[in-house]
């Protein structure tokens, strides 16, 4: 791979952690079971007590987060002064249909899913906690390791920001995490050195005006061609005002206004996303989003009331990371399962760890190959193929112990 530089050592022998047969099948059990009863951000309260019961099986001692959701959980006894490498997974579903047909794991909630692939991420941080776990007992974990199931991903800021607060991070030197790739084969990862998601924040706005006889706008504020243009408007000027390179990309999902076709509305709204590539472009957005709305919303004498969401930063994976997991992934599958992979506009909140920490993200490929379904994330259809999870939780326990022999 040009951007990588590998890590691997010469290993001739083959290194443990790899995922024996029962414990596979009872992790894609606990996978579909996840699937089936996916829970929203902040309410994973099933999921929570399902992981916590499985680390106690197995000898752990799980701490549930202050809110009730979502636990931390040391795999081996830290010294206090080690820094120690988390395992990171997200743990909600989102607010949508699942609309999979001809699977019996389909989910039984109404208007919820998990389309994302954090039921995967879970299993894989799971398992790979109860195989170093057993590596532990056999004293071939050379450092102890956390396992974060983060909640509320999908609920912006993003869970990680609570998480932080409540002291997750408190030991530990580097954090890695994977997220499902429908656009990767099964059996591949995808890395890449640098920002691999973009920020994402929330824009509303709220036009008002006296109203009036749409024979008569010149009397008024035309709030329907006010909200017209600034729904136009605003990108295009933000786009003269910014470094193209930054990427920053206003995108509206609603508008409405108006309810009869011969009176001009005294209130319109616009809500949206505001999404940029990098880290100085997103610091900066709030105070170009604003003024460039009050500018394009007083051409037309609009009243403007704006509430900016402040979402996530971009996901910026640090290079000696990035070359743990190249390591990792080369000797369990080869060189040639690592694919690079290309900055997304998704936004994730894994960045708020690396605010605090170093560590990395990979795509995990979770496409059968020849696959031509296109399946997407945040899409009702949203399926893998679970041999992603034998990749995910040997991925986490090589890189454990690479990490553990720096």
């Amino acid at each position: 791979m040009n951007q990588l530089k590998s890590r691997a050592p010469h290993a001739e022998a083959a290194m443990p952690g790899t995922l024996p047969d029962d414990l596979r099948a009872e992790l894609i059990a606990f996978r579909r079971d996840m699937h089936m009863h996916p829970e929203l951000g902040n309410q994973e309260f099933r999921t929570t007590a399902a992981i916590k019961s499985r680390l106690e099986k197995a000898g752990l001692v799980p701490k549930v987060l202050p809110g009730g959701t979502g636990l931390i959980c040391d795999v081996g006894e830290w010294d206090g002064v080690t820094p120690m490498l988390a395992l990171r997974a997200d743990i909600d579903a989102l607010p949508i249909p699942d609309t999979k047909a001809g699977v019996s794991y389909r989910s039984t909630v109404p208007d919820r899913a998990h389309a994302c692939g954090h039921d995967v991420h879970t299993t894989c941080v799971l398992g790979a906690g109860l195989v170093l776990s057993e590596l532990d007992r056999q004293g071939l974990l050379p450092y102890p390791v956390r396992l974060l199931f983060q909640p509320a991903e999908e609920v912006l800021p993003g869970g990680a920001a609570d998480a932080v607060a409540a002291g997750v991070l408190d030991g530990v030197g580097r954090i890695i995490g994977v997220h499902c790739d429908p656009k990767v084969d099964v059996g591949k990862i995808g890395l890449r050195i640098g920002p691999i998601t973009s920020a994402c924040d929330r824009v509303e706005i709220s036009l008002d005006g006296p109203g009036g006889h749409t024979a008569r706008p010149h009397l008024t504020t035309d709030l329907v061609t006010a909200a017209a243009r600034v729904a136009t408007d605003v990108p295009a000027l933000l786009a003269r005002r910014v470094d193209a390179r930054a990427g920053l990309a206003v995108t509206w999902g609603r508008l409405q206004t108006g309810h009869a076709p011969n009176v001009i509305p005294q209130h319109a709204e616009l809500s949206g996303t505001v999404r940029c590539l990098d880290l100085e472009s997103w610091r900066q957005a709030p105070d170009m989003v604003h003024a460039a709305i009050d500018e394009v919303a007083g051409m037309y004498r609009a009243k403007t009331e704006i509430n900016y969401v402040r979402g996530v930063p971009p996901v910026v994976n640090e290079a000696e990371t990035i070359g743990l997991l190249d390591a990792a992934m080369t000797i369990r599958r080869g060189s040639y399962a690592i694919e690079d992979t290309e900055q997304s506009l998704g936004g994730e909140d894994f960045s708020w760890y690396l605010e605090k920490v170093p560590g990395a993200m990979a795509r995990l490929g979770v496409r059968t190959p020849g696959d031509t379904r296109g399946l997407d994330l945040h899409r009702g259809n949203f399926d893998v193929d679970e041999e992603a999870i034998t990749v995910g939780v040997e991925l986490f326990t090589a890189s454990a112990l690479l990490d553990g022999n720096r």
